[in-house]
């Protein structure tokens, strides 16, 4: 995010501070979409690790879908394959969704060139 901001020119916050727009404005308004430009694939990185290493925290003792998945169900079905095979689908799905919403975030705040 602090990447993102750095990254809006310093000409932009003189000419708003010349309008005499205050800072909160000038942030809401001027700084705030053009970093967005700039700090959404980042983010959308970041998302998307995050879902895929919520899986790694079931190591730790932290319960999420693949404790509920491969603990639960799996020891009252006794099903491996189709247990994991679920598991992963709902990993690709949430992933794919994340990736997707945010590809369209991005090209609707991207540059529009004529």
């Amino acid at each position: 995010m602090r990447g993102g901001i750095l990254a809006v020119p310093h000409g932009q916050i003189e000419a708003a501070s010349a309008l005499g727009l205050p800072k909160v404005r000038t942030l809401r308004l001027i700084i705030i979409p053009q970093a967005m430009r700039v700090i959404i694939p980042p983010l959308t990185s970041q998302y998307l690790n995050l879902t895929k290493n919520s899986s790694l925290a079931t190591a730790i003792g932290y319960p999420d879908l693949v404790s509920v998945f491969a603990g639960t169900t799996l020891n009252q079905t006794g099903q491996a394959v189709e247990v994991i095979s679920m598991t992963m689908a709902v990993y690709l799905t949430l992933s794919i969704l994340t990736s997707l919403f945010m590809n369209w975030y991005n090209k609707r705040m991207a540059l529009v060139t004529r």
